[in-house]
């Protein structure tokens, strides 16, 4: 008979301590533990290059670290990132590799069959054996479960179709497909979010809560994290240098992270005053030393040497205070500081009327904001929703209505991708950006606000090429030369793209406190659910004519 790796089921463990593991010099990841069991579901965050996917290949066995262990009980499947192009299997190939142990185990159950109605000696227990093998793995069912993911995941079930045929989404939901399927002890998914529409994403986040076994999740989707996880491991710094863990699912999470970046930023600046303060009081002895042991006309020669004795002693004493307080606390992360847009009550700063684009627009859409409106675009993709921010913003014309903006009115975009990287410095394409803002006269001087202050690029990352920074970085820099302008109009198209959680939630917070008209289009669910309070323009596609569609009335 074939030999079977079976599930554990409720004896499965997957636990790691003491995880360390360095690339090309540099530690990717350091003292990570983790206890996943039956039913618990890990989340797993931090920006890039934190070694979330490296902390996955390591739980998996593909990685060994540099020190720390691992210890798993039961079956274990991994979904990475990316699937390779070139692949010559069939979709039921695929399918055949992940239930491999459940068609072995109904063929080890048939041949124990004839043997024990052979009646050949040893056939009962070998049967016994059999069935309970057959059983844990539910071996009956195993392909109806594969063909039920499949179709929930929107994804191709014809077991002949070519890997290799089909789209890179394709092939990544026939994989999630069968790891949901199989029924593993343990499921390690890599944004497994990425190539799924809606449906797909409800049927995901529901399998992910009903699985019986442990689940550990990369993502940078806040609505998976949020309904699904029930632990989050943060790999941001922190304090201590340790990556934190979080109870309370994405909530809590959200709630420990700024409890303890607050405690970090009050105790760095508890540190650095000490520090002044001491310097201050060095600064001064010295002085006093210099100047203020002469004593007047007529004083002993012993009162001048107690009086120069003193001020070196003070000096010296002071020098020790200053050398035993040391700035211990790093320095926290940046947070953003959205400059302060400009409010101009009473006017009308952008109106549009029956707005329409040949091809990509069809019917009418309207709209018109003041200062401090809120609107949020939503619909399909192909809705339009793009077309209808670039016809705002002025880089598209429209094919039918008009578009008015306020004199004067200071109106920015944010696109969805990045326009192609420069070579030039990112400061320097920021200052260079500010400073024909001035010449053109749409900022004052006073007006300008440095790249630094908005807490979106470090210095060393702005004093890196374009070319060199990482999308994410990239998007940062784009969202800075947005609001350098000190917009009225805001318009942002999918800004929560490439970038990292933490800065999405202060993105949000600054987008309701701001001054400015901000106009809004996003697939980003749990974004859709933090501004579910926003008015709304619904934009939909003509399913008759497959055509974008219909601007819906604006809810206020």
């Amino acid at each position: 008979m074939t030999t079977l790796t079976l599930p554990a089921r409720a004896r499965a463990q997957l636990t790691c301590a003491g995880i360390r593991v360095e690339r090309g010099g540099r530690t990717v990841l350091h003292d990570v533990e983790m206890k996943v069991s039956p039913g618990s579901r890990w989340g797993v965050v931090g920006e890039n290059g934190r070694g979330k996917s490296t902390l996955l290949h390591v739980l998996a066995g593909l990685l060994a670290p540099d020190a720390g262990t691992v210890h798993r009980v039961g079956t274990l499947a991994l979904a990475e990132q990316e699937m390779p192009a070139e692949d010559e299997r069939t979709v039921g190939d695929f399918v055949d590799e992940h239930l491999a142990d459940a068609r072995a185990a109904l063929r080890n159950l048939d041949t124990a069959a004839e043997a024990l109605a052979a009646e050949c000696p040893g056939a009962e227990q070998a049967y016994a054996d059999a069935l309970e093998a057959a059983q844990a793995l539910d071996a009956w069912d195993a392909d109806r479960r594969v063909d039920v993911a499949l179709d929930g995941l929107g994804a191709v079930s014809d077991r002949a179709r070519r890997l290799a045929t089909l789209s890179v989404g394709q092939r990544y939901r026939i994989r999630l497909a069968c790891l949901l399927g199989a029924e593993y002890d343990f499921l390690l998914l890599d944004e497994p979010t990425n190539h799924l529409d809606l449906a797909g994403l409800d049927y995901l986040t529901a399998r992910l809560r009903a699985h019986p076994g442990g689940v550990v999740v990369v993502s940078h989707d806040r609505a998976l994290l949020a309904d699904v996880a029930t632990t989050i491991l943060d790999l941001d710094p922190t304090r201590d240098g340790r990556p934190a863990v979080h109870g309370g699912g994405y909530a809590g999470y959200r709630e420990g992270r700024e409890a303890e970046l607050a405690r970090w930023e009050e105790e760095y600046e508890q540190q650095r005053s000490e520090h002044h303060r001491l310097q201050q009081a060095l600064s001064e002895a010295q002085n006093r030393q210099i100047t203020g042991w002469r004593p007047g006309k007529g004083t002993g020669k012993h009162q001048r040497a107690t009086r120069a004795g003193a001020l070196v002693r003070s000096v010296h004493r002071r020098q020790d205070d200053l050398e035993r307080h040391k700035v211990t606390a790093p320095v926290p992360p940046q947070r953003l500081s959205l400059p302060g847009l400009p409010a101009r009550p009473g006017v009308v700063l952008l109106r549009a009327e029956e707005v329409t684009v040949d091809g990509r627009l069809h019917r009418a859409a309207s709209l018109s904001v003041t200062s401090g409106d809120r609107l949020a675009v939503t619909g399909p993709n192909g809705a339009g929703k793009s077309t209808l921010l670039s016809v705002l913003a002025g880089r598209l014309s429209p094919g039918t209505g008009r578009v008015h903006r306020a004199r004067g009115v200071r109106l920015r975009l944010l696109g969805q991708e990045s326009p192609r990287a420069a070579h030039r410095r990112a400061r320097d394409l920021y200052e260079a950006h500010t400073a024909q803002l001035v010449t053109a006269g749409v900022l004052k001087e006073g007006e300008v606000v440095g790249l630094g202050s908005l807490g979106l690029l470090t210095s060393r990352d702005a004093d890196k090429p374009v070319a060199e920074l990482s999308v994410g970085q990239q998007r940062r820099l784009d969202l800075a030369l947005a609001v350098a302008a000190r917009p009225h109009v805001l318009l942002l198209d999918e800004p929560t793209n490439h970038l990292s959680i933490a800065l999405v939630d202060e993105l949000t917070e600054a987008l309701r406190t701001t001054y400015a008209a901000v106009i809004l289009a996003t697939h980003d669910r749990q974004m859709q659910r933090d501004i579910s309070t926003w008015p709304r323009l619904t934009l939909s596609r003509d399913r008759s004519t497959d055509t974008e569609g219909v601007a819906e009335t604006v809810t206020r």
